[in-house]
């Protein structure tokens, strides 16, 4: 699993890849609806943060979005 500097996507691509996350493993926000930019939003937030790493996986091809504390567990491990 290597991270992806999200700095370095252009803007559609990692809004593409948010939403493609969001959809495929879906968010719960409790009693409130939220829309998908709100999501979008969120997230993108928490990537600028830091609080959040997009991933590449290559055993899947797959890009994930992992909180950083999962990040430094998964790779410790490996």
């Amino acid at each position: 699993m290597i991270e992806i500097p999200s700095h370095k996507l252009p803007a559609d691509l990692l809004t593409s890849v948010i939403e493609e996350f969001i959809n495929r493993d879906g968010t719960d926000y409790g009693d409130r609806e939220v829309s998908l930019k709100e999501k979008i939003e969120h997230a993108r937030i928490k990537i600028s943060q830091g609080d959040v790493i997009l991933t590449f996986d290559q055993e899947t091809e797959s890009c994930n979005l992992l909180s950083k504390n999962d990040f430094i567990e998964i790779t410790q491990k490996l």
